[in-house]
């Protein structure tokens, strides 16, 4: 079995998914369904057929949210040392071409979003930054070509799931 690196705010987030719809989407969805199958005909009951849906629906949902957490790995981001880019750090970066700025956190391969700086571990750009440290120009191989940063910054930041 494969182990997920997360950082704990990732956990608790994907937990906390879970707990949520076992205790209040699932049984309101089991209600729903029962409700809709006491209304008669089953081949045209609408209520029923989607009620049904959302059921296989959730059901599929906590499996896979099972399956991440069964394979989770908690890194703490804070007890790592950021002098150097490493997981859980934040990056400030200036691409040399254009002179616009980012700011990446490095997170676990299910937390991730891009629109959102968050991303992977396992992403060419992550994967040629880490070890580099503030100062450093960096030419990255990326999907779309090279491009050169400069890394302005590395820090840890206590991470926003949103």
């Amino acid at each position: 079995m494969n182990k997920e690196p997360m950082t704990r705010v990732g956990y608790e987030k994907i937990t906390n998914e879970l707990d949520f719809l076992k205790s209040s989407e699932r049984p309101e969805t089991v209600i729903a369904l029962d409700e809709a199958r006491q209304l008669g005909d089953l081949k045209e009951n609408a209520e029923y057929h989607a009620a049904k849906d959302k059921l296989a629906l959730i059901d599929v949902q906590i499996a896979e949210l099972g399956a991440i957490i069964s394979k989770a790995i908690i890194i703490d981001p804070e007890t790592l040392p950021h002098d150097k880019i490493s997981f859980g750090s934040t990056i400030g970066l200036l691409d040399c071409e254009t002179e616009e700025e980012f700011l990446y956190s490095i997170v676990g391969g299910v937390e991730s979003n891009a629109q959102n700086g968050l991303i992977s571990f396992n992403s060419p750009l992550a994967k040629q930054l880490l070890g580099k440290e503030a100062g450093d120009e960096v030419s990255a191989t990326l999907p779309g070509g090279v491009k050169t940063y400069e890394i302005l910054s590395v820090e840890y930041k206590e991470l926003q799931l949103s």
